[in-house]
C-alpha cells in the first residue's frame, strides 16, 4: 500500500494553477494558500483524489477577501438588521466603488483648497428635506440622538415621556444613552398615558429641550394618549424629534410612520432619523432642523469622532438622488409580480425534483418600523429541512420556518435573485 503523503501534490505546483494566481491578485495570499492546505488535508484524509486539489482549492475560495458573503434575504423582513438593514441600489453600489479610491470627499477642485466634507451628500439631504434649515450626517441615529444631547442638555434636563424610554436593538436602551451624555432625563405621564400639562409642570429654568421618540419596535393600544410635536412646539424650549425609521416624507404604505417633513412643520427644532432603514441608504444618522442648532452641533468636537466616512457619503447622495432603492421596490411591489415568480421558480424546482409550492404570506417593514404594518405577499414552500441546508448554501439563502414549511417570501427577495433562490435549492 502507497503512503497516502507522496500523493498530496506540492502547495507550490498547486498555486502556479493560473486560477489561483489569479485569485491570489484578487483575495491575498493567505487565503488562497489556506484554501489549498485544506484540499491538501483532504487528500490526505482520502476525501479527495490528488488530481483534484486545485480544483477543490478554487471551488472554496470565498468571494472576496471579507468574511462578510452575500446572502439572500427571503425572510420577508424587508429592513433586517441582522442582515445589514437596507441594502443599496446599484446606483450607490457604484459610487461606493468609486468613493473607495482617492476622492475629492474634502477638496475644492476649483481651488484647489479644503472643500466641505460631503458637499454633494449634503446638498442631497437637504434637497430631500427642504423644511429642514440645515443637515448633518453623523453615523447612526443613537450618535444622532447622543451628539444633540451633549450639545444640547449636558448637566441639564431632557423632558421625556415615561412611554418613549424604550429599549432598541442589542439590549441598549434610550435612558442610557442620554444619561452617558451628562444629562438628567424628567419623565412625565405613565407608561400608556401622557397629557400636554405633564410636559408643562415639567419645563422649568433648568430644562435645556423635550424629547419626543417614535416607539417605532413595538405598538401600546387601548387607554392610551400621546402628546404630538405641534402641541409640544407651543412649550418654550426646543422639541427634539426622534423619528427612528427614516421616512423622510409620508408613505402611503405607512400611514402611522412619522416623516422628517411633517415633523418639522408641525415646529419640532431639530429630528433625528436613520438613513439604513426606510430612507434605503448606508448606515447613518440623520439630523435635520434649525440652522443655528445644526451648525452648534456640527462644531462641536464630539461631531469629530461621530463622522462619516467618504463611502458612506458617497452611499447616502446617490440613495437620495439617485433610482428608487431596493427598500422602496419591496415595500411597493404588487402581489400579483411576486405570484408569477413564486409559480415560475416551482415549476423550476418541480423539475429539478424539488418538493415545493406556491404559499401566501405576510411580510414586515422590519428595522424598528412601522410594527403594525403588515404586508401581502407570497413565499416558495419547501419542508423545513431545507432551512438550515440553504443557510450553507455557496450564496446562503435565509428563509423563516413557519407551521413546518421553510418558506422563501419573494417581497424581500430582488427578482434578479429567482435565479440563486433555484440553484441554492436543487444544490441541497
Amino acid at each position: 500500500m502507497s503512503d497516502v503523503r507522496r500523493q498530496v501534490p506540492r502547495t507550490d505546483a498547486v498555486l502556479a494553477d493560473p486560477r489561483l494566481v489569479s485569485a491570489t491578485t484578487r483575495l491575498g495570499a493567505d487565503l488562497v494558500k489556506a484554501a489549498v492546505r485544506t484540499a491538501q488535508e483532504q487528500v490526505r484524509a482520502g476525501e479527495v483524489a490528488a488530481e483534484e486539489v486545485a480544483d477543490r482549492a478554487v471551488a472554496t475560495l470565498p468571494a472576496s477577501a471579507s468574511s462578510l458573503c452575500q446572502v439572500v434575504n427571503a425572510t420577508g423582513v424587508v429592513v433586517h438588521t441582522n442582515l445589514g438593514r437596507a441594502p443599496l441600489s446599484a446606483a450607490a453600489i457604484d459610487a461606493v466603488r468609486v468613493a473607495a479610491r482617492s476622492t475629492d470627499v474634502e477638496l475644492d477642485l476649483a481651488t484647489g483648497r479644503r472643500g466641505r466634507r460631503g458637499a454633494g451628500a449634503l446638498a442631497a439631504l437637504a434637497a430631500a428635506v427642504p423644511d429642514a434649515g440645515a443637515v448633518h450626517v453623523v453615523n447612526n441615529n443613537a450618535a444622532a440622538l447622543l451628539l444633540v444631547a451633549t450639545v444640547l442638555a449636558a448637566g441639564r434636563e431632557i423632558v421625556v415621556s415615561r412611554g418613549e424610554l424604550v429599549e432598541i436593538g442589542d439590549g441598549f436602551r434610550i435612558p442610557d444613552l442620554l444619561q452617558a451624555s451628562g444629562a438628567r432625563l424628567r419623565e412625565v405621564g405613565t407608561t400608556n398615558r401622557v397629557h400636554l400639562d405633564d410636559y408643562e409642570r415639567a419645563v422649568g429654568p433648568d430644562t435645556a429641550m423635550v424629547l419626543k421618540v417614535h416607539p417605532s419596535n413595538f405598538v401600546v393600544s387601548g387607554f392610551t394618549s400621546q402628546v404630538d410635536v405641534r402641541a409640544l412646539a407651543t412649550l418654550e424650549v426646543p422639541v427634539v424629534a426622534d423619528i427612528g425609521s427614516g421616512l423622510l416624507r409620508p408613505h402611503r404604505l405607512l400611514p402611522h410612520e412619522p416623516d422628517a417633513a411633517t415633523t418639522l412643520r408641525a415646529g419640532a427644532a431639530l429630528v433625528t432619523a436613520s438613513g439604513d432603514k426606510l430612507l434605503g441608504g448606508p448606515q447613518s444618522g440623520l439630523l435635520l432642523g434649525d440652522r443655528d442648532l445644526v451648525e452648534r452641533l456640527r462644531r462641536h468636537p464630539i461631531a469629530r469622532a461621530l463622522r462619516v466616512d467618504k463611502l458612506t457619503l458617497a452611499a447616502l447622495q446617490s440613495s437620495l438622488s439617485g433610482p428608487r432603492t431596493p427598500v422602496a421596490d419591496m415595500l411597493e411591489v404588487a402581489v400579483a409580480a411576486l405570484q408569477t415568480r413564486a409559480e415560475t421558480i416551482v415549476e423550476r424546482l418541480g423539475e429539478a425534483g424539488v418538493d415545493a409550492s406556491v404559499a401566501a404570506s405576510v411580510a414586515n417593514v422590519g428595522g424598528g418600523g412601522a410594527p403594525d404594518v403588515e404586508l401581502p405577499s407570497v413565499a416558495v414552500a419547501l419542508p423545513a429541512r431545507y432551512a438550515a441546508a440553504l443557510r450553507a448554501a455557496r450564496t446562503p439563502v435565509v428563509g423563516r420556518v413557519e407551521r413546518g414549511r421553510t418558506l422563501l417570501d419573494l417581497r424581500t427577495v430582488a427578482p434578479e435573485d429567482d435565479d440563486l433562490v433555484v440553484a441554492a435549492v436543487t444544490g441541497v
